[in-house]
Parts: C-alpha cells; sequence; structure tokens
C-alpha cells in the first residue's frame, strides 16, 4: 500500500519554486524516512547532496499542503493515480536514467510502462512518405509484442499510438502537460482509447499544468527512458526528435532512423543521424528487432525481456588484450578512444581486437560506436 505521507511529501518537493528536479532524487535516493522529511532540521537537510541553505530554507518554510491535498482529491476524481519512485509500479528501465521522474501522473495501467518496446518519433508536419513510414513500422514492431511509447503530439506521434491501437497493441503516452491538460485537445479521442485498451497517459507535471516548451525535452527523456529503442521516422535537423535521441544515446538506448530523400527538408535529420553513426539505418523492421535485448516467441505474438546470463566470453580461450577488454566491458560500456586509454593500448590494435570479438559475438558495437558485452 502507498505510504501516505511519503505521497504528500514528495508532490510538495515538486512544488516548491527553484528546488530543481536534481536536488529532489539526491533527497529521495538519500533521505531513509521521506515521510518525516519536513520535520528535519536545516542542518540535517544541509548534510544531504546539493542542499545548501537556501534550499533548506526553501524546505522548511513550505507550508501549501492545501494544494498538495489537492492534487491528491483531484487526482482521485479523474481516475488517475500517482506513481512515485518508491512504488513497486515504477518501471526499472526508467529508474536506470541519469535524471527519472521522482513521481508521474497516471491514467490507466502502471503495468504498461512496464513492457519490454520501442518509441516511436517524429515530426508534428509529417510528409506522406513519413506518414507511411510511422504506420508500417509501428504496426509490424506492434505485432512483435512490442509496447509502442511516444508523445501524443501531432503528425508521427499520433500515427505511432493510433497504428498501435489498431492491431490491438499496447502504447503509453508521455505528456508534457499535466494529465488534466491534454495536448493537443483533438488527440483527446486518441488518449481515452489508450486507456480503455491497457495502455497509460502519463505526465511527470502536476494536474493543472500547461503545455510549455520548456516541458518538452523533460517529457522526450521519458518517451526514451521507457524504451528499449527510439525510432525516428521523420524529422528536421532541428526537429524535436532529434533531443530525443540524443537523450536516448545518452541513456544508452538503441537509436533506429529511417532513411529519406536528399531534398526532402523534413528527413535532414534522419539521414545526419545515421551519417555520424548515432543512428542505425532502418530498412526493414528486422533491422530494429534483431538490435532490441528481448526474445520474440516464435509465435510472433509476444515479446520477453531476456533474463541476463554469464558472460559468455568466459567459455572462450582468449588473449591477453581480449580478455582485459572483455573484463573491462564486464563493468561498463565504453567507446572506443575511452577504451583505449583504460587499457593504454594503441586504437589500431584494439580495433583489431574489437572486430574479432565482435565476429565472435561476445561484444556489440551500439549505436555511437559504444562497445559492450552481448
Amino acid at each position: 500500500m502507498q505510504n501516505k505521507s511519503i505521497l504528500r511529501n514528495l508532490i510538495a518537493l515538486t512544488l516548491i519554486p527553484g528546488l530543481g528536479s536534481k536536488r529532489v532524487r539526491h533527497l529521495v535516493q538519500e533521505c531513509d524516512q521521506l515521510e518525516n522529511l519536513f520535520n528535519l532540521s536545516k542542518t540535517q537537510l544541509r548534510s544531504f547532496e546539493g542542499v545548501g541553505e537556501a534550499t533548506a530554507l526553501a524546505i522548511l518554510s513550505f507550508d501549501d499542503w492545501e494544494s498538495v491535498d489537492q492534487q491528491i482529491e483531484d487526482t482521485e476524481k479523474i481516475g488517475a493515480q500517482i506513481i512515485t519512485m518508491r512504488d513497486p509500479e515504477y518501471p526499472n528501465l526508467l529508474k536506470e536514467i541519469y535524471d527519472p521522474p521522482i513521481l508521474y501522473w497516471l491514467k490507466g495501467d502502471p503495468e504498461a510502462l512496464k513492457k519490454p518496446g520501442v518509441a516511436i518519433v517524429g515530426t508534428r508536419n509529417a510528409s506522406t512518405y513519413g506518414k507511411k513510414q510511422a504506420e508500417k513500422f509501428t504496426t509490424k514492431l506492434a505485432e512483435e509484442g512490442l509496447c509502442i511509447f511516444s508523445g501524443l503530439a501531432y503528425g508521427i506521434d499520433t500515427i505511432g499510438h493510433q497504428s498501435a491501437l489498431n492491431v490491438g497493441a499496447t502504447t503509453v503516452a508521455v505528456l508534457g502537460s499535466g494529465i488534466d491538460n491534454l495536448y493537443p485537445k483533438s488527440n483527446t479521442e486518441v488518449a481515452n482509447e489508450i486507456v480503455k485498451s491497457g495502455g497509460a497517459v502519463i505526465s511527470e507535471f502536476p494536474l493543472g499544468m500547461i503545455p510549455d516548451k520548456n516541458n518538452f525535452p523533460l517529457r522526450n527523456r521519458v518517451v526514451s527512458g521507457l524504451s528499449l529503442g527510439v525510432v525516428v521516422i521523420e524529422s528536421g535537423i532541428k526537429g524535436g526528435s532529434m533531443i530525443t535521441a540524443e537523450l536516448a544515446l545518452d541513456q544508452n538506448r538503441e537509436v533506429f532512423a529511417i532513411p529519406h530523400h536528399l531534398e526532402n527538408p523534413s528527413g535532414t535529420g534522419c539521414n545526419y543521424l545515421i551519417k555520424k553513426g548515432a543512428a542505425k539505418l532502418v530498412q526493414v523492421v528486422d533491422d530494429i528487432l534483431v538490435e532490441l535485448p528481448i526474445d520474440f516467441e516464435s509465435d510472433g505474438n509476444s515479446a520477453k525481456e531476456l533474463t541476463k546470463k554469464a558472460p559468455s566470453w568466459k567459455e572462450y580461450k582468449l588473449d591477453k588484450l581480449s580478455t582485459s577488454i572483455c573484463e573491462q566491458l564486464e563493468q561498463q560500456s565504453f567507446q572506443i578512444d575511452d577504451l583505449a586509454d583504460e587499457l593504454s593500448v594503441h586504437t589500431s590494435e584494439l580495433l583489431v581486437a574489437l572486430l574479432q570479438l565482435e565476429m565472435q559475438d561476445i561484444i556489440t558495437d551500439r549505436a555511437g560506436k559504444i562497445f559492450e558485452l552481448r
């Protein structure tokens, strides 16, 4: 059962101006008794990372508990719920990112967020080609049992959600506004259908929050954070989907992009991602499926996460350099230059060893030339 005191305190933290999500996360992670957070002394508060004099005073002076209780009451009225980082419903994959939201409002099934899935992102002003690719790839991915994550915006987002619904698949919409203030309003019916079909509509922004341009990059990090990979269907070089792709790379997620005609300005972002090696070029759906860390059952109707096995490299007879590479990659993923520095070897020598390990299916090369164990 959800602890009401902890819930009230976490909501209160989100309502304190200037506190910042980073400080809030430190408090949540370091405070053993969150239910007593607002009863701590200034000295105790300042013992937490990132909490200085001003922050401690801001917490101690907070007294707008009426707004906190109103948020809880209004959430119940609209048939929604608030999920916090301390709740078992909070998806582990989202917890792994650098800056996960400490809580979010949700309408629908909280378990939908835990399903293995991919994000479908792209421009609001999609071309005929972009719309066709969005529908084609989303439909095939959804038919494989993958959950479809997106932002419920016009264009590619809407096509992604609708294509998943059309084949009876689960889809999750992440908003840049309060869930009671749906944007765009024209997607209200789609949002309702998402909830009815076993999916979810979520937002880390409090009830009543209006759409704001500063909210959307925050929304995008959640879209990518919930996903195993991000598929950029169509985007200009400065499109919001480029931000999502960058966030996905930072979160160690797979990034894919659909190639576009050289004279299509709304596809220049996709081509750029492919050109610089930040995204894998997608021509068929298997180009995506083969890169995802999931096992597709033989009936083709469901996907399940693979359980981690003992590192396969230990089963091979490897030379000293290859063994050292695997030992490092067992700890974390590395870009080639960083790995060369760590092992004190020349890049050219390292490349040969990496290629051999890749051919043996011991390691894999992710987008952005990041190497990791399979």
